[in-house]
């Protein structure tokens, strides 16, 4: 699971990166979300190179996070939003308020496009139960259903509509993780956010929060390494 990687390169075109997850030789991908840096005059082509190579290699799925979706919905973002979709749309599965099944596994995969409510500062926005009722398609009872939901502050939501296991990112880990306290501070101005990084569990649900690859505007890291994240599912 790969999320935030907000335009950064590991190695020339990201192929340190890129071998990384080659060696890890995934049954799939999935990308929580962010992968570019949603401000006007900004590049997606470290983006599009990216998610084409990764999509040339493994099943490639991919929701949208804050950046992606503020960048499809006002147009001082210019065509930020189209150039990426369309140069990527051949090579990847966008998740946008949609699912896929893949019937191999038994596993149906939906894609959260949050409206811009939900990602204001400072204050969490309470999520009417319905919101998610309507959003996205109906869940399969007979499946394992994993939601890519970038914003993990929303896990209770996400878990009572029914995932199984939620992938998020967005919060960067918190910036600094402190010993003992975590991480300190998410993208919303919230001081030492519940969800970071990690595995989290409620009645039966799982969340994985990765703390991203790459950051925007506040370039800090501080015991939080960049997070490439591999998970294990078994029957």
């Amino acid at each position: 699971m790969i999320s935030d990687l907000h335009n950064a390169e590991f190695g020339k075109d990201n192929e340190k990166l890129i071998s990384c997850i080659e060696k890890i030789n995934p049954d799939f991908i999935l990308v929580a979300g962010d992968i570019i840096v949603g401000k006007p005059g900004l590049t997606v082509d470290i983006g599009i190179h990216f998610l084409n190579e990764l999509g040339k290699r493994f099943p490639v799925y991919m929701g949208k996070g804050n950046h992606e979706m503020r960048a499809s919905i006002y147009e001082k973002y210019g065509d930020m939003w189209n150039r990426l979709y369309e140069g990527t749309k051949d090579n990847i599965t966008w998740l946008i308020n949609e699912s896929v099944h893949l019937d191999e596994y038994n596993v149906t995969i939906y894609g959260l496009d949050m409206k811009t409510e939900y990602y204001r500062r400072f204050k969490k926005l309470d999520m009417d139960e319905e919101y998610l009722l309507n959003e996205l398609p109906p869940i399969s009872r007979s499946d394992y259903n994993i939601l890519i939901g970038h914003d993990p502050d929303y896990f209770e939501e996400y878990s009572r509509w029914g995932a199984d296991l939620t992938v998020s990112g967005h919060v960067h880990g918190g910036l600094v993780i402190l010993p003992f306290l975590g991480g300190v501070i998410s993208p919303m101005i919230r001081l030492f956010p519940k969800y970071y990084k990690g595995l989290y569990s409620c009645d039966g649900h799982n969340m994985i929060v990765s703390a991203g690859l790459g950051l925007h505007t506040i370039r800090i890291r501080v015991n939080n390494e960049p997070d490439l994240v591999t998970i294990n599912l078994s029957r």
